[in-house]
């Protein structure tokens, strides 16, 4: 019964911990350079047109992984229905997609990269 508590709200704090000191950790950063004469419009800037690619590039592969795994079910549902064993069927095609959803998302990455 404890570890029914205990696991999630380890995991949450864990999470909140990573993101504090990342936060952290940035703000520091931004002050030491401001303090050594940086101007702070370097952190607008960069992060601004390297984040929205970096996020649009994100949410591409994601996209295209969870689209894999969605046909890769459909596949196994198929196999399964066909005589192939469900351990085997569902695993091995979820497997098989995903990864082919992330080397599309890979080579459309890359081709967006190329376009910038």
């Amino acid at each position: 019964m404890l570890e029914a508590i205990l696991i999630p709200i380890s995991f949450f704090l864990f999470v909140f911990a990573i993101v504090y000191l990342y936060f952290t950790t940035r703000n520091k950063e931004r002050m030491a350079l401001i303090e050594k004469g940086a101007e702070a419009t370097i952190f607008f800037n960069a992060e601004r047109s390297k984040g929205s690619s970096t996020g649009k590039m994100l949410l591409l592969n994601l996209a295209l992984v969870l689209v894999g795994v969605g046909i890769a079910i459909f596949i196994g549902a198929i196999l399964e229905n066909i005589g192939v064993d469900e351990g085997v069927a569902y695993p091995g095609t979820i497997f098989f997609m995903a990864g082919i959803g992330l080397l599309s998302g890979f080579f459309l990455t890359k081709k967006m990269e190329k376009e910038d």
